[in-house]
């Protein structure tokens, strides 16, 4: 037996290692690891959060507190214009915010997820090194879709892009997800919809009432829920992104 171990390199111990504790626990939620490419830069690093649509930064205002407040350089991104232009344009503010940091944690809100995963599927491929996206309309939400119908001229840029079936949508859609990712969201929103077009193929997707039954978290709450904080804080301070442990 210890020949077997000794012949493997030290990365799959490890892995060996994090599912055998994972079996034993036996945890009511299911505990997933995810594998990334991201870069595996040890201790702190800037996290980068991207505001939603309209690009108000005082959303997350209150969860940059609690990052500072956990020793971390929590940084709000500003996003060009008023936050209702081109996606892409705001995935490049994104990577201006990034600069010279050698990795940095991002934390997406709403759109601001849409924005990270564009982000992730260019140039942060390789400075990225875990993603948390909170009520993210990852595959558009019919908001969007209704208001393109109803005023056309009302809808922008992102308003359209974030419509169900989407050309930016559908080839973000064709890119694997390649870095630890943990997309959370509340069954009561009323913003995206529906509310699980935040799932994400290879992340660890999981709601607000799948850690708390009782809890009731609108879209705008999720960066000031406490529940919802200490997911967050949880996700970016381990090694391994794993399922968020239940609890209210």
């Amino acid at each position: 037996m210890r020949d077997w171990w000794l012949a493997l390199s030290r990365p799959r111990r490890l892995f060996v290692t994090a599912v055998a504790a994972l079996v034993v626990a036996g945890t009511a939620t299911t505990a997933v690891l995810v594998l990334g490419s991201g870069p595996s830069q040890d201790g702190p690093v800037p996290v980068l959060l991207v505001p939603g649509y309209g690009g108000s930064r005082s959303a997350l205002s209150t969860l940059a507190d609690e990052l500072r407040r956990a020793g971390r350089d929590a940084r709000v991104v500003p996003l060009p214009g008023d936050g209702t232009g081109d996606l892409n344009a705001q995935a490049r503010a994104l990577d201006d915010a990034a600069g010279d940091a050698g990795s940095v944690d991002v934390v997406g809100y709403s759109a601001g997820g849409v924005v990270a995963r564009l982000w992730v599927n260019g140039p942060g491929a390789d400075r990225v090194r875990r993603v948390v996206t909170l009520g993210s309309p990852l595959h558009g939400t019919d908001l969007a879709a209704e208001g393109g119908v109803i005023a056309p001229g009302a809808c922008p840029v992102a308003c359209q892009q974030l419509s169900p079936g989407s050309a930016l949508l559908t080839a973000a859609d064709r890119r694997p997800v390649a870095v630890p990712w943990l997309s959370i969201w509340t069954e009561n929103d009323q913003t995206v919809r529906p509310p699980d077009s935040a799932r994400l193929a290879g992340a660890v997707n999981v709601s607000v009432q799948e850690l708390c039954a009782r809890a009731v978290v609108a879209h705008s709450e999720l960066p000031t829920s406490p529940l919802v904080t200490r997911v967050v804080l949880a996700a970016l301070s381990g090694r391994a992104m794993t399922a968020p442990v239940a609890g209210c």
